[in-house]
């Protein structure tokens, strides 16, 4: 599979999200490039506080040399639900790429995650070809 299939693959997780008015839906998967799945996620998928990058590294396999996260929106760079960001796990885990399809509003919280990502030495690409589709997961939350 392709970046822009797996990031695909991703927006769809987004739509599988139970709604909040608190936070955004999100899809995550977890592949090396060219390779199968290794793990996904959604926002709220198992705890109500789950972000989805989170919920996918939760069930990465061991060996994370050479994956990608592929997120609907911005890794989290700031959050008040739980003490570790996005961001930050992405980079514990010592996954040195990620691509999303949209930024991060400013609804909740001031996005940052690529910023937080990049200093740490993460390779970040944003697809917004996909961006129009990932934020229409999150139609309940926005007005225009």
């Amino acid at each position: 599979m392709s970046d822009l299939e797996h990031l695909s693959l991703a927006v769809e997780l987004a739509y599988r999200c139970p709604p909040s008015a608190s936070a955004f839906s999100v899809g995550a998967v977890l592949a090396r490039p060219d390779g199968p799945v290794l793990a996904r996620g959604f926002s709220r998928g198992e705890q109500p506080q789950d972000h989805a990058e989170e919920v996918a590294l939760r069930h990465a396999p061991g060996d994370l040399d050479g994956v990608t996260v592929y997120s609907s929106l911005e890794p989290c760079g700031r959050r008040a639900s739980r003490p570790r960001t996005c961001a930050e796990l992405i980079v514990a885990a010592g996954i040195r790429r990620v691509v999303y399809a949209w930024e991060e509003p400013s609804l909740f919280v001031e996005g940052r995650g690529a910023e937080v990502l990049r200093a740490a030495g993460v390779e970040v690409l944003v697809v917004d070809s996909l961006a129009a589709r990932a934020r229409a997961a999150n139609a309940h939350l926005l007005t225009d």
